[in-house]
C-alpha cells in the first residue's frame, strides 16, 4: 500500500507577487532525500479573483 504526504506551499496568487524563489524545488529535493517521490500538486487555496494562492505538493512512497 502507498503512503502519501501533502505539503502546503504558498504560491502568491497575485499579479504583483514574485514567485521566483523556487522554494518548490527545495521541498521536492528534501523529500526525495527522505525516500519520497513527487507525484503532483493540487491547488488548495484561492484568492477572491480565482488565482491560486496555495498548493499542496503530493509525495508518495511504499508504506510498511
Amino acid at each position: 500500500m502507498k503512503e502519501y504526504q501533502y505539503v502546503p506551499l504558498a504560491v502568491g496568487g497575485g499579479f504583483f507577487i514574485d514567485n521566483s524563489d523556487y522554494q518548490h524545488r527545495t521541498v521536492i529535493n528534501d523529500y526525495a532525500q527522505q525516500g519520497w517521490r513527487y507525484v503532483g500538486f493540487v491547488p488548495s487555496r484561492f484568492t477572491g479573483n480565482g488565482s491560486i494562492k496555495e498548493i499542496d505538493l503530493i509525495f508518495e512512497k511504499d508504506g510498511n
